[in-house]
């Protein structure tokens, strides 16, 4: 930080006097309403080649009680509410509820919170939104159009997710690069300019074969419809198990094409 913006920050926001310098100035950045991409440069710089537990131990320190774990209880999910659970299990997590979730999915939250001294909080959509696409659009709307399938998503999911991330400064996120290729540019830090956040991946670099060598080791609970051809699992109309060969997220929204795959929580500025 130059000695200018420093003694800006000091002068400015005293109220954050006790943060971390890092803290400090990315509480700076946001209320000067600056992209914050100089300071994700130089932390991508910095944990470019550090291991998931190191980047998660230093997000947590450094944002604590500001820092956000999003998970859908996938595989690459349940390996970083291991890790967050042996650093800190008092980490806010959160998932999303959309009403349309698998079964298993449900006995996977109840189970990782017996297995793991953590909480995870569930936020659930807007009733009378969902009600009103519902009634208007059907209740299987998402298949007629992209457009309408994104509207799904936006209602069920990125909605309620605006609730989930109220005074947070930092989330932790278990996408990896070969997911899809919608992906394959993510870095271990990103700027979410959606939510105005920082963004961290710890696993991004991770292979699926990384992700359940981990699981196997510390025997860690997982949803058992990835043993039926499920790697990747969200709503249940909108996900069906992929074919050999068929990229990991070929199962999700499969009516579409690829680029298209995601739901708004994960885009990356331009695409």
């Amino acid at each position: 930080m130059t000695n200018k913006l420093q003694s800006l920050v000091y002068n400015k926001f005293s109220d954050y006097f006790n943060l971390p310098v890092k803290r400090l100035y990315f509480c700076a950045l946001k209320k000067m309403d600056m992209t914050g991409n100089k300071m994700v440069n130089e932390l991508n710089a910095r944990f470019r080649n550090s291991s998931p537990e190191e980047v998660i131990g230093y997000f947590l320190k450094d944002f604590d009680g500001k820092m956000a774990f999003g998970t859908s209880l996938g595989a690459e999910d349940q390996v970083l509410i291991k890790m967050i659970a042996d650093i800190d299990p008092d980490t806010f997590i959160f998932t999303l509820d959309t009403g349309r979730l698998f079964t298993e999915t449900y006995s996977l939250i109840s189970k990782t919170m017996k297995t793991y001294p953590v909480t995870i909080h569930v936020f659930f959509p807007d009733a009378e939104k969902v009600e009103k696409m519902v009634n208007e659009f059907g209740i299987n709307l998402f298949y007629d159009s992209v457009e309408k399938r994104e509207l799904c998503c936006n209602i069920r999911k990125v909605e309620p997710s605006k609730r989930a991330f109220s005074g947070v400064d930092a989330w932790i996120c278990g996408i990896r690069r070969n997911q899809s290729v919608s992906r394959y540019a993510t870095q271990v830090v990103e700027w979410d300019e959606q939510k105005n956040i920082i963004k961290v991946n710890p696993v991004y670099r991770w292979t699926e074969e990384q992700v359940w060598e981990y699981i196997t080791k510390y025997n860690i609970p997982y949803n058992p419809l990835h043993d039926n051809g499920y790697p990747s699992i969200s709503c249940q109309p909108c996900t069906r198990a992929i074919k050999p060969g068929e990229d990991v997220r070929a199962g999700r929204w499969w009516w579409e094409e690829s680029e298209k795959k995601e739901c708004g929580l994960h885009n990356h500025h331009g695409e």
